[in-house]
């Protein structure tokens, strides 16, 4: 039976800047033999299925490198779906045992313009080491702090000499343009990852989790979306998520998408002001003083349905300047995503 360790995540409120479903993307490897350099990016946990097998040997759920006999390594390119600042990565060699690297190093690169995969193996390409080369462990996540303050787009993951990675897992800050943005005049999405919005808190994320609110696109199924557990007492349940920048509220998506017997009957949407803009779980306990500003009266909902608000929206919605709002859903259920739209202030 193959064996996994459970290892709680330093960096829980920062995105995955290299996970697919935000566009992240494995563009080159010198070597995939066993398993595809495009599972690495893979937003689910890798799995393993005893008795698999390919042409090439056993399938496996990750990036696999064939046994190296000659000297040198074996290395992968990734496209981070959306640039940013890169604060701690997970390495993470899940299910590989005998077939894991002994050690890793990561190098990183700005680059806005690329015209093919290739062209990343140029020596034009400027890449700087952001963690030397370090050990790994076996069939374990392998989480290491990253100490640059400088905004990448691509990544080459070292494996020294040779083996299998399961997920490689890029926490950082995205880092958008709001010189440019905030020339829009039309509304942009406040909530979008790509602008830096992330979700910080809330109360129950039982069956789905409360992240999946603002992923790109429309929810594929039930699981890609937050969704509560059933609430036997008074009350209900609420996410909170902090907007990519200080902004007015013009339009409101809320999206039930595969939420059919199970979708909340009513929400309403509040949004605050805190121009510290640090606000996570722990410090949303502990802080009494937020004043909450009602943007969205509570409102019917459908199943499977996706709501767009703007007339409903109150006047403090479109004339305030907020940071944070919070979905409250009455009395709980399932969401699958929370689209804000305003105005940078």
């Amino acid at each position: 039976m193959e064996t996994t360790v459970t290892i709680q995540n330093p960096f829980p409120n920062l995105i995955d800047l290299a996970s697919d479903r935000i566009g992240g993307k494995a563009l080159l490897t010198n070597d995939d033999f066993f398993a595809s350099k495009n599972n690495l990016i893979k937003a689910t946990e890798p799995i393993f299925i005893p008795g698999k097998y390919t042409p090439n040997g056993k399938w496996m759920d990750g990036w696999e490198s064939r046994r190296r006999r000659t000297p040198g390594h074996d290395w992968c390119i990734v496209k981070l779906g959306v640039p940013g600042q890169i604060q701690g990565v997970n390495v993470d060699t899940t299910f590989f045992t005998g077939n894991y690297p002994e050690h890793f190093s990561l190098e990183a690169a700005y680059i806005p313009k690329i015209t093919s995969a290739e062209g990343l193996k140029k020596p034009s390409i400027k890449w700087a080491e952001i963690i030397k080369k370090s050990p790994l462990k076996s069939s374990s996540p392998n989480f290491y702090s990253v100490t640059s303050s400088e905004t990448w787009s691509h990544l080459r993951l070292n494996i020294f000499p040779d083996g299998g990675v399961a997920r490689l897992r890029v926490y950082g800050k995205v880092t958008p343009d709001w010189e440019r943005l905030g020339k829009s005049k039309t509304p942009i999405e406040l909530t979008a990852i790509s602008n830096g919005s992330k979700v910080i808190a809330c109360n129950d994320n039982h069956y789905g989790s409360m992240h999946n609110l603002i992923l790109p696109g429309r929810g594929i199924n039930m699981g890609d979306g937050w969704e509560t557990k059933r609430k036997r007492g008074p009350g209900h349940d609420w996410a909170v998520v902090e907007l990519g920048t200080t902004g007015s509220i013009r339009q409101i998506e809320v999206d039930t998408n595969f939420f059919k017997g199970n979708y909340p009957d009513s929400c309403s949407i509040e949004a605050c002001r805190y121009p510290e803009r640090n606000l996570d779980s722990e410090r949303l306990s502990n802080i009494s003083n937020l004043e909450w500003v009602e943007v969205l009266p509570q409102t019917k909902l459908k199943a499977h349905h996706r709501h767009f608000f703007e007339k409903a929206l109150t006047e403090k919605a479109k004339s305030g300047a907020f940071d944070y709002v919070r979905l409250n859903i009455f009395p709980d259920g399932g969401v699958s995503r929370l689209r804000v739209y305003g105005f940078p202030k």
